[in-house]
């Protein structure tokens, strides 16, 4: 099998269980999809979040396909570093997407629990980050994630793209 065809399919699956899980399953098995009345400027908040997260938990998916040929999923990582589209504003866009989709969930359900549940999420990927996904770019990618982590934060995105060289 071609190595992007191989990286497609690989994304897909777990696109489907990863973000699928994180922004489907559970906020589904957490709330049953039942809304508590609330504010509908909040409603639309949550609306507007959910709208805005899905497209760049896409687009950073389809860059590991077309740039870093693999996958998202630790067990078939890209084979370069993935370092364009939303990547060249925030190091971590498919968390920070997850994050507001559930927090456009809860806003848009009126879910306290699905602020709790993002907190947990959120504090969980934070820890994955930390010891393990930097780590391990580090090693695979040496020089030249050292010069991406150096010019493009974790958590917080640039105002404007960065535009280094690898």
């Amino acid at each position: 099998m071609r190595p992007r065809l191989a990286a497609a399919l690989g994304s897909a699956i777990f696109f489907a269980v990863a973000p699928g899980v994180i922004v489907g399953l559970v906020p589904w098995l957490l709330t049953g999809w039942r809304s508590n009345p609330q504010s509908t400027s909040l409603r639309v908040l949550g609306f507007l979040l959910i709208v805005a997260s899905v497209p760049v938990i896409v687009m950073a998916f389809v860059r590991f396909v077309t740039e870093g040929i693999g996958t998202p999923a630790p067990v078939a990582p890209p084979q370069n570093l993935v370092v364009g589209g939303p990547y060249r504003y925030v190091r971590n866009p498919i968390y920070l997407a997850l994050e507001g989709a559930i927090l456009g969930q809860a806003l848009l359900l009126g879910q306290l629990s699905l602020v709790a549940y993002g907190i947990v999420v959120g504090a969980g990927l934070f820890a994955f980050v930390t010891w393990v996904e930097e780590p391990t770019l580090l090693e695979r990618f040496g020089d030249d994630y050292e010069t991406y982590k150096r010019n493009v934060p974790a958590w917080w995105p640039r105002l404007t793209p960065w535009k280094g060289d690898r």
